[in-house]
């Protein structure tokens, strides 16, 4: 930009420029330096200061107020990844919970929210499941936390985080001191990953609830974490479900919770313990004095395995809730749960889940007696054997009797000639079965007892004749 000057200021010429010049400034002796000269209107100016020197052209400077939630810093952050702002989250930044699922953000997008919330100090609870974070994406977020101190709840369900997320999330994991629940279900995590989990659980002591549900952990996997699950000191529950845990991985989980005393609660569900991790359970609970809630629904057990795991219940203290739903337990493997429960005079049990699992009478019994001393004990059941008998459709006798006299056509009259009723007016149970039956319709005695029930309502111990014609001619 070129600044006009006025005529005056132009008359100057520079020769009077060099003049003055040379008048401003002269040689200092001593130290060959060229110092300005001191003028009396600059008396109060620091020499050392350049920035408050005049100048014919003021800097405007632009102040910025400071931001808690981030939005400039989101609105920045998004032009330097090249992504569209996201309205919602623009709306919701000041949120304590900020829930985005399903909003399809990709590893980018999610590289501006993350950005954006460093400095964020309204959200505790962030879930973004479901929206393809992917490593990349997770590993964003997991810088984030490294920083931000104010989120306790995180929820990455479902974005295929896979073995880069994995380790970009545990590595958060033993920094962070702020999280206290973390749900990473659904993340293709598998025997890999679980080595970068194992070091996080065993570092971290902040986190008391972990899901790892729905991943691809196998027996290799429940080694490395057992082990870890055993040396944790911070968590209070854990959901291993959903995953391949067998055979030697199995076991290992169990010996894993039986040296923790911590956890409160475990989800072992839809996994393939059977028996033998079954029995490692049970040996678990043995010396588990702190386990409140345990859920092996799903796990292959069968009639053996669960007789085993029931001879551990006669000795728990703590345990209130136990889930065995949908195992090949049958009614005897939930009749030695009940009876070892029986004689545990210390048990805390509370709930029993047996869902989709049928008992007979045998177990119906246990249970009513153990109510009379357990009263808050309560079992769901499957059902009871007496569902799988087929039901007859049985004819109301009346209907019998009157389909027989329309079939024959008869009277109701000849009906009761047939039964020499015709003039009588009272008649005792016996006779009226007698002169029923020889008549020749086809009745059982428990047909004829309910006609008689229907025409004695008083129990008088007589049928009125009145009333059965009156009945058949209705």
């Amino acid at each position: 930009m070129i600044v006009p000057r006025s005529a005056t200021a132009m008359s100057v010429t520079e020769e009077d420029e060099k003049q003055e010049t040379e008048e401003d400034i002269h040689p200092n002796e001593e130290t060959e330096e060229i110092v300005p000269e001191n003028h009396p209107e600059d008396s109060d100016i620091p020499k050392d200061d350049p920035d408050d020197w005049d100048t014919d052209l003021e800097v405007e400077v632009v102040k910025h107020s400071y931001d808690p939630s981030g939005k400039a810093r989101y609105i920045s952050a998004c032009q330097l990844f090249g992504v569209v702002p996201v309205s919602y989250f623009l709306r919701h930044m000041g949120d304590s919970k900020l829930v985005m699922r399903h909003h399809g953000l990709g590893a980018q997008a999610t590289k501006a929210i993350a950005l954006s919330l460093v400095t964020n100090t309204s959200i505790v609870n962030l879930d973004l499941s479901d929206n393809w974070l992917e490593g990349e994406g997770a590993a964003a977020i997991a810088d984030m936390l490294k920083e931000n101190c104010y989120i306790s709840e995180l929820h990455l369900c479902d974005n295929k985080l896979a073995l880069k997320g994995a380790q970009a999330i545990a590595l958060m994991l033993m920094e962070n001191i702020t999280l206290q629940k973390v749900n990473l279900s659904g993340n293709e995590f598998d025997d890999q990953a679980a080595s970068y989990f194992s070091e996080a659980l065993m570092n971290n002591q902040k986190v008391e609830s972990m899901d790892l549900s729905h991943n691809m952990f196998g027996d290799g996997s429940g080694e490395i974490l057992g082990a870890a699950i055993a040396e944790n000191t911070g968590m209070l529950e854990i959901n291993l479900s959903w995953n391949y845990f067998r055979g030697k991985g199995a076991v290992a989980i169990a010996k894993g919770l039986g040296a923790n005393i911590f956890l409160r609660a475990v989800d072992l569900s839809y996994n393939g313990f059977g028996n033998d991790g079954a029995t490692a359970l049970g040996e678990a609970l043995k010396v588990n004095n702190v386990l409140e809630e345990v859920n092996i629904s799903n796990n292959r057990i069968a009639i053996q395995g669960a007789v085993r795991f029931a001879l551990c219940l006669k000795e728990n203290k703590t345990l209130r809730v136990l889930k065995m739903a949908r195992n090949p337990i049958q009614s005897d493997g939930c009749f030695a749960i009940v009876k070892s429960i029986q004689a545990n005079s210390e048990s805390a049990l509370e709930s029993l889940d047996f869902s989709d699992i049928f008992v007979n009478k045998q177990f119906d019994d246990l249970y009513a007696a153990v109510k009379t001393t357990m009263p808050n004990l309560s079992v769901r059941l499957g059902g009871n054997y007496d569902m799988f008998k087929r039901t007859i459709h049985k004819e109301d006798p009346m209907s019998k009797l009157k389909e027989y006299v329309k079939k024959n056509n008869l009277q109701a009259t000849e009906l009761l000639t047939k039964m020499d009723q015709k003039n009588s007016s009272l008649v005792t149970h016996e006779d009226f079965e007698h002169d029923l039956t020889n008549t020749g319709i086809a009745m059982s005695k428990e047909e004829i007892q309910q006609l008689i029930n229907f025409l004695d309502k008083e129990k008088s111990g007589m049928i009125d004749i009145s009333v059965f014609h009156k009945a058949l001619s209705s």
